[in-house]
């Protein structure tokens, strides 16, 4: 998409996003998994921290929880978030710019990781999460199975409709470059068009597990769900656990 960032994202979803994602990603399911992971107390490394939707409530659950974010309209709301004052907030790149470590436990939850829109960045980020995990650590990854059968081209649907706004979703499916990319544009009574763009770069599970076999690591479990419901050939998602 001509003209998007690092920063488009986040700049452009920040109002919106715990209002439209709120059911993205089991938040208790996911505290859960990270103390259990981390151990209580234990220091945690968000990738794509966005609005702090999960860092904060794993900072109330007793985890040392840093974050990282390239979109400062995200991170500004990280405070508004109970228990959002004790996240530590960084605006940088996930690759470039992550903090020393050592950390017990690394998240990059919904589809973050496919925000890195080159196939190098991505593995770029197995290694640098590695380089910053103590030796045991485990690197939390989930995101979406991409479909095979899912055709090329575009497509064009209502996302909701109200008496005084409209939100259409408009993607582009392009399966030989494994990306695809969409505005939301948001038409209002009052306030005339807003759009509000996304583009990722997916993997299929194996594809990330060749990436982490390079950084160093191995895969310790993969589930549906972060409640741990079983992966099988059915599953639309995984949360893949990678232990250094």
């Amino acid at each position: 998409m001509h003209g998007y960032d690092s920063t488009s994202y986040g700049d452009g979803f920040a109002d919106v996003y715990d209002e439209w994602y709120a059911d993205v990603t089991d938040v208790a399911a996911t505290v859960e998994r990270m103390v259990g992971l981390a151990g209580r107390g234990g220091r945690v490394l968000e990738l794509g921290v966005g609005t702090g939707r999960l860092a904060a409530p794993m900072a109330g659950a007793g985890l040392r929880v840093v974050g990282i974010d390239s979109s400062s309209a995200m991170l500004a709301r990280i405070t508004l978030q109970p228990d959002g004052d004790q996240v530590t907030a960084i605006c940088g790149d996930m690759v470039r710019d992550l903090p020393g470590g050592p950390f017990d436990a690394c998240l990059v939850a919904y589809n973050t990781l496919f925000n890195l829109l080159d196939a190098a960045d991505q593995q770029r980020c197995f290694q640098v999460v590695a380089e910053r995990l103590r030796p045991g650590g485990s690197f939390v990854v989930e995101a979406i199975v991409p479909d095979p059968a899912a055709p090329a081209g575009g497509d064009v649907s209502v996302r909701s409709m109200t008496a005084d706004r409209v939100v259409l979703s408009v993607s582009d499916h392009r399966p030989g470059e494994q990306r695809t990319s969409g505005q939301f544009v948001e038409l209002t009574e009052g306030g005339g068009v807003r759009l509000r763009p996304w583009s990722i770069r997916w993997a299929p599970p194996a594809e990330l597990d060749a990436m982490a076999a390079a950084a160093g690591f191995a895969l310790a479990a993969r589930f549906a769900d972060m409640a741990g419901a079983p992966f099988d050939d059915h599953a639309d998602h995984h949360v893949s656990i990678y232990r250094r």
